[in-house]
């Protein structure tokens, strides 16, 4: 069977968008990637994110509008305390809140859409 690599995100600034992953998720930026292509590691060395450059890209426009996301990323956190937290530091770094349920008792989560418009949801799991 085949084995998944990564995930790549196709963004109008490469570098910037890895760099906003980067943070949110405290892993590094491979050596030697240029600004047409970045891959982020987790701490074991592993390529989990890659990141594609593009001339031109239209945001999703979920949850309305003409243009729905293709794919999202699911982030989870241990607790509650966690997500409010991380809610945080998600705005602080240039995300945008799309929808939030946070309150629901059985999945509280938050949906964002990162700088380049890709949405990505964040849970307590």
């Amino acid at each position: 069977m085949p084995r998944l690599r990564q995930v790549v995100l196709d963004a109008t600034d490469a570098p910037a968008l890895a760099e906003f992953y980067r943070r949110l998720l405290g892993f590094t930026l491979r050596p030697g990637d240029g600004d047409d292509w970045a891959v982020l590691l987790d701490a074991s060395g592993t390529a989990r994110l890659a990141f594609q450059q593009v001339a031109a890209l239209p945001p999703p426009t979920w949850p309305d509008g003409p243009r729905p996301q293709m794919l999202h990323l699911d982030l989870t956190v241990e607790t509650r305390a966690e997500l409010d937290e991380q809610h945080e530091r998600a705005l602080s770094l240039g995300a945008r809140l799309l929808a939030d349920n946070a309150e629901d008792p059985e999945e509280p989560l938050r949906v964002y859409a990162d700088p380049a418009g890709h949405p990505f949801c964040l849970f307590v799991g």
